[in-house]
This record gives structure tokens, sequence and C-alpha cells, in this order.
């Protein structure tokens, strides 16, 4: 009886033992599928919040790609208040890029501007536009008179580049043809090869342009003795470029020839000019491009050689010479022998003085069997003073 009831509690225990398991069992089971459903409730939780930023991030960066200023000093630009932007591979930026202000080295940019077209036709309306070249040191004493000059002229058929030392901002209103006309410059030394440097930084930056057709390089102190239509047509209609070029047997010419520049340039070869020339596209990305002569002027035409009355007229001479009309369309008086032409102020101004410059009374040539009594369509050097008295001419005696 008692082996019974031992049996009996044994089993009993055993029972208990058995059921207790058993809901030990369950309560882990349930337990794993709560961590379980926990873990993927908070898993979809992450992920949506994820999937949430994501997409706003990407909505952000969206937006400030297409909004945000982006800088590059290639030729882009964003006007910020708006949201206006440039594409740098447009046909409209490549062909008339409108910010002046790069940071492209001389070597990048006359590498650049030299590129020519193959094809000759054009794929946009081209009207030829001359390209007026100020290198100047500093202000522009006489912008008023160029104001009025281009005042009321077709755009399209004009542009105009500004070369200043270093550290020098042009100041003038929003509404002057000469706002942001400046382009990135260096210092320029007078009598050294920099102002042929600077002469082709216009040239190149000028060349950018693929409208601008005819260059002309003009100083602070030159002036236009005819209107904007006269000069416009005179330019565009000639076959030839205007660079002086001449021998000089006196030591203000040849006297400057250095043996040195042989065999690459003769004495022969040598040639003395104007620094103020007129040229035609063709012949400005030649130039633009050239450095094998470049370089013999830059090593041998020091001191005393200024190179800007000599590189230009001996290169043409040597190579273009039937492109070339031989003279200069820029009055300048060099009556006297000096190192600097004549100056005039506002006492030299009449009506009288202008209007001899405007026909001299001899001919030149033009376009080969045509001649003209028209061979000065600019002049200097004319001193700040002098700019109210040609004001007061300029209707009457130049006309503009």
């Amino acid at each position: 009886m008692a082996m019974q009831k031992s049996r009996g509690e044994k089993d009993d225990v055993e029972n208990r033992l058995a059921t207790t398991a058993s809901v030990k069992d369950s309560s882990v089971s349930l337990l794993r599928v709560i961590s379980v459903l926990i873990i993927f409730v908070v898993g979809v939780v992450i992920g949506l919040v994820s999937s949430s930023h994501i997409d706003s991030y990407f909505r952000i960066q969206q937006f400030y790609t297409n909004r945000a200023p982006v800088f590059d000093d290639r030729n882009c630009t964003i006007v910020i208040n708006t949201c206006e932007t440039e594409d740098c591979l447009s046909m409209k930026s490549f062909i008339r890029p409108k910010n002046l202000t790069h940071g492209l080295s001389d070597e990048e940019l006359f590498w650049r501007a030299s590129l020519v077209p193959k094809k000759e036709e054009f794929p946009f309306n081209r009207v030829p536009k001359v390209a007026f070249m100020f290198l100047t040191r500093g202000p522009l004493p006489l912008l008023p008179l160029w104001e009025r000059f281009f005042k009321g002229e077709d755009k399209k058929k004009y542009s105009i580049y500004v070369h200043a030392q270093p550290g020098f901002q042009l100041n003038v209103p929003n509404s002057s043809v000469f706002y942001r006309r400046q382009i990135p410059s260096r210092r320029v030394e007078w009598g050294t090869v920099s102002l042929v440097d600077a002469e082709k930084r216009l040239l190149a930056n000028a060349l950018l342009d693929f409208s601008n057709e005819r260059f002309v390089l003009l100083s602070e102190s030159c002036i236009p003795v005819y209107n904007f239509p006269a000069v416009y047509r005179y330019l565009t209609g000639s076959m030839h470029s205007f660079v002086q070029s001449y021998d000089d047997p006196s030591r203000y010419g040849r006297g400057r020839y250095s043996r040195r520049m042989q065999p690459g340039i003769r004495l022969a070869d040598w040639r003395k000019g104007s620094q103020w020339f007129e040229l035609n596209r063709y012949l400005a990305a030649i130039v633009v491009a050239e450095t094998k002569y470049y370089s013999i002027f830059k090593k041998h035409c020091r001191p005393s050689c200024y190179p800007d009355e000599h590189y230009l007229p001996t290169f043409l001479h040597k190579f273009y010479g039937a492109m070339n009309a031989n003279r200069t369309v820029t009055y300048v008086d060099w009556s006297v022998i000096a190192p600097h032409p004549g100056t005039f102020t506002a006492v030299n101004v009449t009506e009288g003085f202008i209007r001899s410059i405007r026909n001299n009374g001899t001919a030149c040539s033009y376009n080969l069997k045509s001649t003209t009594n028209v061979c000065y369509l600019f002049a200097r050097k004319f001193t700040p003073d002098a700019l109210e008295p040609l004001l007061n001419l300029s209707s009457e005696v130049m006309r503009y």
C-alpha cells in the first residue's frame, strides 16, 4: 500500500513536471514569436524612416543641382537671384561667351582662341562684328565720347574689350556699353614684350566670340573721327588688314635689329610700324597661335628695341604681306622725333584740326584697285581736358 502510494506520488510529480515543461516551452515559443514580430516591426519602421530620409535627400540634392549657384571659372555663370544658368556646352555660350572673366592662363587662352572651324557655313545667323580692344593703364577719360559713338548702334555689330593693369576696376554704370567688358590682365611695362602679350590677350579674348570679324587696337587716348556706320563699313568691307610696316634705315629702325635673331629673322625681314593695328579674323587667329617668332623677339628684342613696334610689322611682312594694306587707320603725330608721339590738348581741338585728320588731302589705297580720301578712322593722343571740346564737335564734325 505504501509502495503504491509512493508510485502514485511519483507519477503525479512527473505529470506536474511535464506540464510545467510544456508551459515553459510554450512560453519560450511565444517569446520567440513576439521577439521576431518586434524585430520585424522595428525593421519595417527603420526601413520606412530610412527610405523617407533617402528620398528627402535626393529631392534636396536635385533641388540644389537645379537651383543652387555653381561656379566654374571656364565661362559658366549663374545669376543667383534669378537662377538663370548658362550652359558651358550650349552653342550660344560657345560662340559668344557672356562672361569675360575666366581662370585661363595665357597658354590655355591662346590655344582655345586659335581653334578655327573647318566648316565654312555657320550654324547660326552670323553678323560680322568689329571688336574694339582698349589697351589702357587705368581709367578711360574719353569714355563719354565713346559712349556717344556707340549710342543707338546695333549691338550685334560690335563688341568691346578692355585690358587694364591688374587691380584696376573700370567703374561704369550697368547701362554703359563698357559694363563688365574688362578681361583678365597681366602687368604691362612700356617698351617690353609684355605689350605684345597684352595685345595677344585682347585678340584671344575677342576671338572667343565667333561673330567678331575685325579687331582694332585702341588706347585710352584714342578717339573715333568718323561715326560708327562709317567705321563699320570701312573695316568690314576691306579685303586687307591695316598694319603699318616699313623699312626704317635709321637707328630707330634697323638700329634696333639684333643679329642674334638670325637665321629666323634677317635684317632684310626687319620692319617697323605703329603699334595701333587692325586685323581681320584670319590673321588675328594666326597671330595668337604664333610662338616661333614671338620667342625670338622675347629673347633678343631688348633693351630699347620696342617689340610692339616691330613684332607684328615684321611677322606680317615676312609671311602675309599680300593680306596687309601696309598702313594704319589710327592717326598719330610723329612730326617731332621723340620717344612718344605728339599730344593734343583742349586748345588743339578745333573744327579745322579734326577735319584735317578726317581728310588730309592725300589718297590711300583701298581694296587694291580703288583709292579713298579716308585714310584714318581714329586718332590719338588726346588728353583728358580735350573731352569737352571733342563732345562739342562730335555731332557737327564727326557725325555722332
